[in-house]
């Protein structure tokens, strides 16, 4: 199986770095990370060796869901500083050849939003079909047996009015109705607000629930749900997920990017099925998303048999002409060093920067940094308050970056709001040339380097006894890489020159020595 790219946009070739503005860096000394802390590590970007970096939301919010609970679209929460602190990292970004991303949350506001205020005073308001609300079903229950992604169903009773209204999240998430014209015009004037301050594209928030079904039919239940499991996977999504209008919306959303410029990003976050995946790309001519988020490495069985079904099966998913990406983690799921290990994360690291597609590295990845457990007096999330010890809770994957030996590791001169640690800091690693942000800085060097790894189209060449080996090829030029996903020596039968390998002093000729990762000459 071989695929070739017929255009080259920006971010065919781009690596997206995730940044969580809170953990990043904090400048005022409230532990928290603001926006000026961005634009004091941009250069750590630009070391990283990536393209574009994507911000979780900064926007004002009562941090029910610490940002994802939007209660003002067009501003920036104190917090995180001002909108000139924006326009400053803008500038700043741009000035460095860096694109910026921003998190788009078009499913639900904040209970505090104004419209939502205005919609919950009566049923008369002019802005009550803003959002979904439903009568009770006999017996005042909720309209259905829809569930909440934090727990319980997916309504809450307005008493004043005498109904329910939705939240496929926290009952202080409203959602919004996307069938109502005034709605639409309003989200997608937002993405024209960020589009004109110079932002490159967005990534769109938990797009697969944006317009529940109309008919509000309960969801069938999910027969491999047990006790223990999250309780919102005891139902399919049948309902609540992937309905025919939210690809509209995408395409909608992508109109808009493309009356700006061609090359405004737009990337998806639905979880689903490959297929229901795939649907986000949009029909003839590609007029959805350019990159539906792909999750698959994220939830993988870490083995090389795995791992190449996977890529085969992706790649022979994706429309004509459409663009892979990878994904190894984000702000929502285990770091990735902690799912495997410090050793093979490093295979991951290779993995992630040489398969075809766009990859984005959440903030920490390049330090190999571990979940970092959390003191129940501090927990926040509200995912782990909702489900105490079912490991459901997002903190320890969300903790400040360490930059140096200091106070704080570097992070606030006050006290952090999560726990310090999961890693050696930036100052450290950047003194070690085999440390983990040494090994992302030599992969990105290669990739930029080396176009059959940004664009060449991929084959996989084998995948047996723990190692996997592909091919990338670009015009003349043809790398292969080939990864070892065991602890033990492994023979490989390629004997070309070694570009990169993850391990110092590695084997030479026909071995892979434990853990290895290596691209070599074809």
């Amino acid at each position: 199986m071989t695929h070739s790219p017929d255009a080259t946009p920006w971010w065919r070739s781009a690596v997206v770095y995730q940044i969580y503005p809170r953990s990043y860096q904090d400048t005022t000394g409230d532990g928290v990370g603001d926006l000026a802390g961005i634009a004091r590590r941009l250069d750590h970007v630009v070391a990283l060796g990536v393209d574009a970096i994507w911000i979780s939301p900064f926007y004002p919010s009562p941090m029910r869901d610490f940002g994802y609970d939007v209660s003002d679209y067009c501003a920036v929460d104190p917090i995180f500083g001002t909108l000139t602190d924006f326009d400053d990292l803008v500038a700043a970004a741009h000035a460095r050849g860096l694109k910026l991303l921003l998190d788009f949350v078009p499913s639900h506001t904040s209970d505090a939003h104004p419209w939502f205020r205005e919609s919950r005073a009566s049923r008369q308001s002019a802005k009550r079909d803003w959002y979904v609300w439903a009568d009770p079903a006999p017996g005042g229950w909720p309209p259905n047996n829809w569930l909440s992604e934090f727990g319980g169903p997916a309504w809450s009773l307005d008493e004043a009015t005498g109904q329910y209204w939705l939240h496929i999240y926290l009952r202080e998430q409203p959602a919004l109705n996307w069938r109502n014209p005034a709605v639409q015009a309003a989200m997608l004037d937002v993405m024209r607000f960020w589009f004109d301050r110079g932002v490159d594209g967005f990534r769109v928030d938990a797009v697969e629930h944006l317009v529940p079904s109309a008919a509000l039919t309960d969801n069938p239940p999910d027969p491999a749900w047990r006790p223990g499991m999250q309780e919102a996977r005891a139902l399919q999504r049948a309902y609540t997920a992937h309905q025919p209008e939210v690809f509209d919306a995408a395409r909608a959303m992508r109109r808009v990017a493309r009356d700006y410029a061609p090359e405004r990003l737009l990337i998806g976050e639905a979880y689903g099925t490959l297929a229901e995946v795939m649907a986000y790309y949009g029909g003839e001519g590609l007029d959805g998303f350019q990159l539906p988020f792909n999750f698959q490495l994220i939830f993988a069985d870490w083995n090389a048999a795995s791992i190449a079904r996977m890529v085969e099966g992706y790649e022979a998913a994706l429309p004509a002409g459409a663009w892979p990406n990878w994904v190894m983690g984000n702000h929502d799921r285990p770091r990735i060093a902690g799912r495997i290990g410090p050793a093979q994360a490093r295979v991951a690291a290779m993995l992630l920067l040489t398969l075809r597609g766009t990859p984005t590295i959440y903030q920490g990845e390049e330090l190999g940094m571990v979940d970092v457990p959390i003191p129940p007096g501090m927990v926040h999330d509200p995912m782990e308050k909702n489900a105490p010890g079912q490991g459901l809770g997002r903190d320890p994957v969300r903790t400040p970056i360490p930059w140096d030996e200091g106070s704080n590791a570097g992070f606030t001169t006050g006290v952090p709001w999560l726990p310090i640690g999961g890693a050696a800091p930036v100052s450290a690693q950047e003194r070690d040339p085999e440390s983990m942000l040494a090994l992302y800085r030599r992969l990105t060097a290669l990739r930029r380097a080396e176009p059959a790894l940004s664009l060449g189209a991929y084959r996989t060449l084998s995948a047996s006894d723990d190692v996997l080996v592909f091919e990338r090829r670009h015009g003349a030029r043809r790398l292969v890489v080939a990864l070892n996903f065991s602890d033990a020596e492994r023979p490989l039968g390629h004997r070309g020159a070694v570009l990169l390998s993850t391990r110092a002093g590695a084997p030479a000729a026909e071995r892979l020595a434990p853990n290895e990762g290596r691209v070599m000459e074809g």
